[in-house]
């Protein structure tokens, strides 16, 4: 980024010019699997209606429609280029430190995805994993070097994320250089269960509960930085694609996960992501 680029951005943060979402009717967009096939369709109460094509391109109805108790719901955007993350994006989780002054961003590889309902799985090795509650902003176009004020357009809409986390791997005394297991063995990032458009992402309830326990509770209107705000910032530097998740970061206090437990994800508006906890089997 251009220095001039960067003094305009960081001036934009200080200011909190975010332009205001524009808000349109609600969807609630899920992928799901009846029998042998998958597909998209939007979800009406307990009715899907399947649709033809993707997410982000023209889609129209089938004129299919099934009970949601009849299919299986998938994690509604399965082949990201990327999944990105934030870290001490809310105030209850920093506690006494200070906010960063731009989004403090990691990467989640892809293969770390895991559906609804699913069993997210602690590898043997593991000694301390932890649930995070999340928004997930799901791009819905492609994105490089975007204003602010441009920012909302290239968001499709948002979805619930679990950012599961390895704390010994990730902070423990023999860390790795980087969180690439602490944050990406294979199932710790389970999302869904529908991906939403036309809803203030910008002032929604969120909590995690497990075994039914709320552990976490807060409001995503207390992000340190809002959704557009992180698309711009990351658009400066990483070209963003349809498809591409972005995890904003959990709040408040997380505690460890145990082979058996069951840890859900509610956000206001989205659903509830619901997760059963497992260990790896040996083989």
């Amino acid at each position: 980024m251009h220095a001039s680029r960067r003094e305009l951005f960081a001036g934009m943060l200080a200011a909190g010019l975010a332009r205001p979402q524009a808000t349109m009717p609600a969807a609630k967009f899920v992928r799901f699997r009846k029998s042998n096939k998958s597909a998209y369709g939007i979800l009406d109460g307990d009715t899907i209606r399947e649709i033809r094509g993707g997410l982000f391109g023209s889609h129209a109805e089938t004129g299919a429609k099934y009970r949601l108790s009849d299919v299986k719901l998938l994690c509604p955007v399965p082949e990201p280029s990327k999944i990105l993350a934030l870290a001490g994006n809310y105030r209850s989780h920093l506690g006494k430190r200070d906010a960063a002054p731009h989004p403090e961003i990691f990467y989640k590889p892809p293969s770390c995805l895991q559906n609804p309902e699913d069993v997210i799985i602690i590898p043997t090795t593991a000694t301390n994993v932890h649930h995070e509650c999340e928004l997930v902003i799901v791009i819905g176009k492609k994105a490089s070097n975007l204003s602010l004020d441009r920012a909302h357009d290239a968001i499709f809409g948002v979805t619930c994320g679990n950012d599961v986390s390895e704390r010994e791997w990730q902070n423990g005394p023999k860390k790795d250089v980087q969180w690439w297991r602490a944050k990406g063995a294979d199932t710790f990032g389970p999302t869904g269960p529908a991906v939403v458009r036309g809803i203030n992402y910008g002032n929604l309830g969120i909590q995690c509960r497990l075994n039914g326990k709320v552990v976490q509770k807060d409001s995503t209107s207390n992000l340190v930085h809002d959704c557009p705000t992180i698309v711009s910032f990351v658009s400066q530097f990483v070209t963003l694609f349809p498809g591409d998740l972005i995890f904003t970061g959990t709040p408040g206090t997380t505690v460890k996960m145990n082979p058996g437990d069951i840890v859900e994800v509610e956000i206001e508006g989205i659903g509830v992501l619901r997760n059963k906890v497992t260990a790896e089997s040996v083989t």
